[in-house]
């Protein structure tokens, strides 16, 4: 009876497509099967041969080499996903300590501060005006508005996030007004 070849070739196919398919994210997933497959084909393909019972040994070894290079991508692929998921977790629960201040010679000055979906208004009699606030999520930062209503003046806002100035903005003039946004 004449060699049988098609486990050690079935394993080469295997490895060979799914290595094709390990370094491709999300469709990587099934690069698995793939590999773990035909890294068992190839070996059994192997055994066959050493045992006399297929010929086709070249390919039973390339079998093995692609499999086992396609898992170790698919592993790399694990680590790669898990290092950007804890990444943008860490980011979401990160807390940042956000502080509006407005100077000038300005008075009686209205405020609007805070996150843009959240804003609080102030109606300020003198300056300087300060405000420091934590903000936690996706938004670091926020907005500060400051208007100088018909007395006049000039008004200078700043946004400092985690100690690095973000935004400052200055105006002078009847209803002038300084916006700053900081993110």
């Amino acid at each position: 009876m004449p060699p049988r070849n098609g486990i050690g070739v079935t394993g080469f196919v295997l490895g060979l497509v799914g290595l094709v398919f390990s370094p491709i994210p999300f469709v990587g997933v099934i690069a698995w099967p793939l590999v773990i497959l035909g890294l068992i084909f190839s070996i059994i393909g192997l055994v066959r041969v050493k045992n006399g019972k297929a010929s086709n040994k070249g390919l039973s070894i390339t079998g093995i080499a692609l499999s086992a290079l396609g898992l170790v991508v698919c592993v790399v692929w694990i680590f790669v996903f898990n290092a950007a998921v804890n990444e943008v977790n860490n980011e979401l629960n990160r807390t940042a300590k956000v502080s509006y201040e407005i100077t000038g010679d300005a008075t009686n000055v209205e405020v609007i501060y805070g996150e843009v979906l959240n804003p609080v208004t102030e109606t300020v009699p003198a300056l300087p005006w300060h405000k420091e606030v934590e903000n936690k999520g996706v938004y670091k930062g926020g907005t500060l508005t400051v208007s100088t209503g018909e007395t006049g003046g000039s008004v200078s806002c700043k946004i400092t996030v985690d100690g690095a100035v973000v935004s400052t903005k200055t105006a002078s003039g009847e209803f002038a007004t300084a916006a700053c946004t900081g993110v």
